[in-house]
């Protein structure tokens, strides 16, 4: 298609097409499973240093547990950043397929 070709896209048909029900279900699944591990991981912090004494033990020398963990939350964030944009990246082919897939039925 033409850079200056005007294209008229039937968003509702797009949304109602399997490829785009696939994709959307595959990608609320992803995003809703890392936000559950994010959120679980993250509030877990508090409960354990308020309520427990397992971070409270010493790990090395007088550095207690608890600085270990708060240091695998920020790794953990990095870890999900890196993974999500692979995902993205991954997620961005498969729209591009659907739009690909939608115009080719827009032809027939």
């Amino acid at each position: 298609m033409a850079n200056n070709q005007k294209v008229n896209i039937d968003y509702d048909k797009i949304a109602e097409m399997e490829s785009f029900k696939k994709l959307t279900k595959k990608k609320n699944s992803f995003l809703w499973t890392m936000t559950v591990i994010f959120l679980a991981a993250y509030m877990l912090l508090p409960v354990l240093t308020s309520y427990t004494q397992i971070l409270h033990q010493k790990a090395v020398g007088e550095i207690t547990f608890v600085w270990f963990y708060a240091a695998g939350l920020f790794i953990m964030t990095w870890g999900l950043a890196h993974l999500y944009v692979g995902k993205a990246n991954s997620y961005d082919k498969d729209a591009k397929a659907i739009i690909e897939e939608y115009e080719r039925g827009v032809g027939k």
